[in-house]
Protein backbone atom coordinates (compact mmCIF):
# COMPACT_ATOMS: atom_id res chain seq x y z
CA UNK A 1 0.00 0.00 0.00
CA UNK A 2 1.37 3.39 -1.02
CA UNK A 3 1.56 5.83 1.87
CA UNK A 4 -0.46 9.04 1.61
CA UNK A 5 1.50 12.17 0.71
CA UNK A 6 2.87 14.18 3.63
CA UNK A 7 2.83 17.98 3.44
CA UNK A 8 2.47 21.06 5.62
CA UNK A 9 -1.08 21.78 6.74
CA UNK A 10 -2.89 24.72 5.13
CA UNK A 11 -5.74 26.78 6.64
CA UNK A 12 -8.14 25.12 4.20
CA UNK A 13 -7.22 21.73 5.73
CA UNK A 14 -8.53 22.59 9.20
CA UNK A 15 -12.20 21.77 8.62
CA UNK A 16 -11.72 18.43 6.82
CA UNK A 17 -9.07 17.46 9.36
CA UNK A 18 -11.33 18.29 12.30
CA UNK A 19 -14.21 16.39 10.68
CA UNK A 20 -12.04 13.30 10.15
CA UNK A 21 -10.69 13.35 13.70
CA UNK A 22 -14.14 13.87 15.22
CA UNK A 23 -15.40 10.87 13.24
CA UNK A 24 -12.67 8.85 14.96
CA UNK A 25 -13.86 10.02 18.43
CA UNK A 26 -10.55 11.78 19.02
CA UNK A 27 -12.02 15.09 20.19
CA UNK A 28 -12.47 18.53 18.64
CA UNK A 29 -9.06 19.86 17.56
CA UNK A 30 -10.32 22.92 15.67
CA UNK A 31 -9.03 25.49 18.16
CA UNK A 32 -5.69 23.72 18.48
CA UNK A 33 -5.02 23.47 14.73
CA UNK A 34 -6.13 27.07 14.18
CA UNK A 35 -3.65 28.26 16.78
CA UNK A 36 -0.84 25.95 15.65
CA UNK A 37 -1.08 27.23 12.08
CA UNK A 38 -0.72 30.81 13.33
CA UNK A 39 2.10 30.16 15.82
CA UNK A 40 5.74 30.67 14.89
CA UNK A 41 6.62 27.76 17.20
CA UNK A 42 4.56 25.06 15.46
CA UNK A 43 5.12 22.97 12.34
CA UNK A 44 1.89 21.20 11.35
CA UNK A 45 1.74 18.29 8.92
CA UNK A 46 -1.04 16.33 7.27
CA UNK A 47 -1.10 13.16 5.22
CA UNK A 48 -3.33 13.34 2.13
CA UNK A 49 -4.48 10.17 0.36
CA UNK A 50 -5.08 9.67 -3.37
CA UNK A 51 -8.69 10.86 -3.02
CA UNK A 52 -7.58 14.12 -1.41
CA UNK A 53 -8.84 13.10 2.03
CA UNK A 54 -6.91 13.77 5.22
CA UNK A 55 -5.38 10.51 6.43
CA UNK A 56 -3.20 11.70 9.30
CA UNK A 57 -1.67 14.59 11.23
CA UNK A 58 1.44 15.48 13.19
CA UNK A 59 2.72 18.59 14.97
CA UNK A 60 6.18 19.68 16.10
CA UNK A 61 6.43 22.58 18.55
CA UNK A 62 9.83 24.28 18.71
CA UNK A 63 11.14 25.81 21.94
CA UNK A 64 14.73 26.66 21.10
CA UNK A 65 16.78 23.48 21.70
CA UNK A 66 13.71 21.56 22.92
CA UNK A 67 10.96 20.24 20.67
CA UNK A 68 7.60 18.62 21.39
CA UNK A 69 6.13 15.96 19.12
CA UNK A 70 2.37 15.47 19.21
CA UNK A 71 -1.06 15.18 17.61
CA UNK A 72 0.13 12.10 15.75
CA UNK A 73 -3.17 10.79 14.40
CA UNK A 74 -3.84 8.28 11.61
CA UNK A 75 -7.26 7.58 10.10
CA UNK A 76 -8.47 4.03 10.83
CA UNK A 77 -8.35 2.96 7.17
CA UNK A 78 -4.64 3.82 6.97
CA UNK A 79 -3.40 2.25 10.19
CA UNK A 80 -0.91 -0.56 10.22
CA UNK A 81 1.00 0.53 7.11
CA UNK A 82 3.66 2.83 8.58
CA UNK A 83 1.90 6.18 8.25
CA UNK A 84 2.15 6.95 11.97
CA UNK A 85 5.88 6.35 11.85
CA UNK A 86 6.22 8.54 8.75
CA UNK A 87 4.31 11.40 10.39
CA UNK A 88 6.38 11.09 13.55
CA UNK A 89 9.59 11.08 11.49
CA UNK A 90 8.44 14.22 9.65
CA UNK A 91 7.85 16.12 12.89
CA UNK A 92 11.15 14.90 14.34
CA UNK A 93 12.96 16.07 11.22
CA UNK A 94 11.26 19.47 11.44
CA UNK A 95 12.29 19.85 15.09
CA UNK A 96 15.88 18.74 14.55
CA UNK A 97 16.22 20.96 11.47
CA UNK A 98 15.12 23.87 13.66
CA UNK A 99 17.95 23.06 16.09
CA UNK A 100 16.22 20.92 18.72
CA UNK A 101 18.59 18.64 20.64
CA UNK A 102 15.94 17.28 23.00
CA UNK A 103 12.58 15.88 21.93
CA UNK A 104 9.65 15.27 24.28
CA UNK A 105 6.24 13.69 23.81
CA UNK A 106 3.35 12.15 25.72
CA UNK A 107 2.47 8.67 24.48
CA UNK A 108 -0.77 6.78 24.16
CA UNK A 109 -0.75 3.04 24.71
CA UNK A 110 -1.05 2.57 20.94
CA UNK A 111 1.75 4.98 20.08
CA UNK A 112 4.29 4.12 22.76
CA UNK A 113 5.91 1.13 20.96
CA UNK A 114 6.38 3.27 17.84
CA UNK A 115 8.07 6.06 19.79
CA UNK A 116 10.30 3.70 21.74
CA UNK A 117 11.34 2.16 18.42
CA UNK A 118 12.47 5.65 17.36
CA UNK A 119 14.73 6.02 20.41
CA UNK A 120 12.39 7.66 22.93
CA UNK A 121 12.52 6.51 26.55
CA UNK A 122 10.07 6.99 29.41
CA UNK A 123 11.23 9.98 31.46
CA UNK A 124 8.34 10.22 33.91
CA UNK A 125 4.54 10.15 34.09
CA UNK A 126 1.87 12.84 33.96
CA UNK A 127 -0.93 12.48 36.49
CA UNK A 128 -4.12 14.26 35.46
CA UNK A 129 -6.00 15.26 38.61
CA UNK A 130 -9.65 16.31 38.77
CA UNK A 131 -11.82 18.17 41.28
CA UNK A 132 -15.33 19.67 41.37
CA UNK A 133 -15.95 23.37 40.96
CA UNK A 134 -16.69 25.43 44.06
CA UNK A 135 -19.04 28.12 45.33
CA UNK A 136 -17.71 31.67 45.28
CA UNK A 137 -17.44 31.77 49.06
CA UNK A 138 -15.50 28.49 49.37
CA UNK A 139 -12.46 29.08 51.65
CA UNK A 140 -8.98 29.03 50.14
CA UNK A 141 -7.30 25.87 51.51
CA UNK A 142 -3.95 27.64 51.88
CA UNK A 143 -5.23 30.45 54.11
CA UNK A 144 -2.42 32.55 52.60
CA UNK A 145 -3.24 36.23 52.90
CA UNK A 146 0.15 37.23 51.43
CA UNK A 147 -0.74 36.04 47.94
CA UNK A 148 -3.02 37.79 45.52
CA UNK A 149 -4.35 36.50 42.19
CA UNK A 150 -5.07 39.05 39.49
CA UNK A 151 -5.44 39.30 35.69
CA UNK A 152 -2.32 39.32 33.54
CA UNK A 153 -0.67 42.60 32.56
CA UNK A 154 1.80 42.96 29.65
CA UNK A 155 4.60 43.89 32.03
CA UNK A 156 4.26 40.42 33.61
CA UNK A 157 5.54 38.68 30.48
CA UNK A 158 9.24 38.54 31.38
CA UNK A 159 8.56 37.27 34.90
CA UNK A 160 6.14 34.61 33.64
CA UNK A 161 8.59 33.48 30.98
CA UNK A 162 11.38 33.22 33.57
CA UNK A 163 9.23 31.13 35.91
CA UNK A 164 8.20 28.91 33.02
CA UNK A 165 11.78 28.45 31.79
CA UNK A 166 12.99 27.41 35.24
CA UNK A 167 10.15 24.90 35.62
CA UNK A 168 10.15 23.33 32.15
CA UNK A 169 13.74 23.75 31.00
CA UNK A 170 12.28 25.09 27.75
CA UNK A 171 12.14 28.52 26.14
CA UNK A 172 8.38 28.93 25.66
CA UNK A 173 8.43 32.74 25.73
CA UNK A 174 7.12 33.14 22.17
CA UNK A 175 4.09 30.90 22.78
CA UNK A 176 3.45 32.52 26.15
CA UNK A 177 3.44 35.93 24.44
CA UNK A 178 0.97 34.60 21.84
CA UNK A 179 -1.44 33.15 24.44
CA UNK A 180 -1.16 35.38 27.51
CA UNK A 181 -4.12 37.78 27.79
CA UNK A 182 -6.02 39.46 30.65
CA UNK A 183 -9.18 37.40 30.08
CA UNK A 184 -7.46 34.00 30.15
CA UNK A 185 -4.30 34.47 32.20
CA UNK A 186 -3.98 34.92 35.94
CA UNK A 187 -0.87 35.60 38.00
CA UNK A 188 -0.33 35.08 41.69
CA UNK A 189 1.40 38.19 42.99
CA UNK A 190 3.56 38.02 46.08
CA UNK A 191 5.45 40.70 47.99
CA UNK A 192 8.60 39.99 46.00
CA UNK A 193 7.08 39.42 42.61
CA UNK A 194 5.06 36.78 40.79
CA UNK A 195 4.78 33.43 42.51
CA UNK A 196 2.92 31.54 39.79
CA UNK A 197 0.59 31.78 36.82
CA UNK A 198 -2.03 30.00 34.76
CA UNK A 199 -2.46 30.63 31.01
CA UNK A 200 -5.66 29.20 29.57
CA UNK A 201 -5.54 28.13 25.93
CA UNK A 202 -8.46 28.68 23.50
CA UNK A 203 -8.83 24.92 22.97
CA UNK A 204 -9.30 24.29 26.70
CA UNK A 205 -5.86 23.42 28.04
CA UNK A 206 -3.84 25.59 30.34
CA UNK A 207 -0.20 25.88 31.42
CA UNK A 208 0.18 26.35 35.17
CA UNK A 209 3.50 26.91 36.94
CA UNK A 210 4.15 27.65 40.61
CA UNK A 211 7.35 26.89 42.58
CA UNK A 212 5.46 26.71 45.91
CA UNK A 213 2.77 24.13 46.59
CA UNK A 214 0.72 26.73 48.49
CA UNK A 215 0.75 29.08 45.51
CA UNK A 216 -0.28 26.32 43.12
CA UNK A 217 -3.19 25.38 45.40
CA UNK A 218 -4.31 29.02 45.52
CA UNK A 219 -4.27 29.26 41.71
CA UNK A 220 -6.16 25.99 41.33
CA UNK A 221 -8.66 27.02 44.01
CA UNK A 222 -9.38 30.19 42.01
CA UNK A 223 -9.96 28.05 38.93
CA UNK A 224 -12.42 25.86 40.82
CA UNK A 225 -14.33 28.91 42.04
CA UNK A 226 -14.39 30.36 38.51
CA UNK A 227 -15.79 27.06 37.18
CA UNK A 228 -18.51 26.94 39.81
CA UNK A 229 -20.48 24.00 41.22
CA UNK A 230 -21.52 21.32 38.77
CA UNK A 231 -18.38 21.53 36.66
CA UNK A 232 -15.05 19.72 36.88
CA UNK A 233 -11.55 21.22 36.86
CA UNK A 234 -8.38 19.39 35.87
CA UNK A 235 -4.68 19.92 36.41
CA UNK A 236 -1.62 17.93 35.40
CA UNK A 237 1.30 17.17 37.70
CA UNK A 238 4.40 15.04 37.22
CA UNK A 239 5.08 11.87 39.19
CA UNK A 240 8.00 13.58 40.96
CA UNK A 241 5.63 16.03 42.63
CA UNK A 242 4.68 13.85 45.59
CA UNK A 243 4.14 16.83 47.90
CA UNK A 244 1.78 18.37 45.37
CA UNK A 245 -0.12 15.12 44.93
CA UNK A 246 -0.60 14.81 48.69
CA UNK A 247 -1.83 18.41 48.95
CA UNK A 248 -4.23 18.02 46.02
CA UNK A 249 -5.69 14.79 47.39
CA UNK A 250 -6.17 16.44 50.78
CA UNK A 251 -8.09 19.21 49.00
CA UNK A 252 -10.47 16.81 47.25
CA UNK A 253 -8.66 16.11 43.98
CA UNK A 254 -8.55 12.60 42.53
CA UNK A 255 -6.53 11.09 39.71
CA UNK A 256 -8.46 10.85 36.42
CA UNK A 257 -5.77 9.22 34.29
CA UNK A 258 -2.04 9.13 33.71
CA UNK A 259 0.25 8.91 30.69
CA UNK A 260 4.00 8.46 30.12
CA UNK A 261 6.23 11.36 29.14
CA UNK A 262 8.98 10.20 26.78
CA UNK A 263 12.25 11.92 25.91
CA UNK A 264 14.97 11.56 23.28
CA UNK A 265 18.28 13.39 23.18
CA UNK A 266 19.97 15.63 25.72
CA UNK A 267 18.61 15.69 29.30
CA UNK A 268 16.64 18.70 30.52
CA UNK A 269 17.47 21.03 33.38
CA UNK A 270 13.96 21.37 34.75
CA UNK A 271 11.86 21.34 37.92
CA UNK A 272 8.94 18.93 37.40
CA UNK A 273 7.48 19.66 40.84
CA UNK A 274 6.75 23.24 39.70
CA UNK A 275 4.49 22.20 36.80
CA UNK A 276 0.75 21.95 37.52
CA UNK A 277 -0.90 22.08 34.10
CA UNK A 278 -0.21 21.79 30.37
CA UNK A 279 -1.24 23.66 27.24
CA UNK A 280 -1.73 20.24 25.62
CA UNK A 281 0.33 17.15 24.93
CA UNK A 282 1.73 18.51 21.65
CA UNK A 283 3.36 21.57 23.22
CA UNK A 284 3.82 20.87 26.94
Amino acid sequence: MTLPRLRRMLPADVEPTVTAILADDWGDRRGWFTFALSSSACRVYVAEDDDGDIAGTGVATIYGPVGWIGTIWVAPAHRGHGLGRALTAATIDAAETAGCRTLVLVATDRGRPLYEGLGFEVQTWYRTMEAPGLDADAPDPTGDDVSRIRPYRPEDLDSIAALDRAATGEDRAAVIAELAAPDGTRVLERDRGIGGFVIRAPWGGGATVAPRVEDALAILHARRVAAGPGKRVRCGILAENSAGADALEADGWTEAWRAPRLIRGEPLDWQPDQIWGQFNHAMG
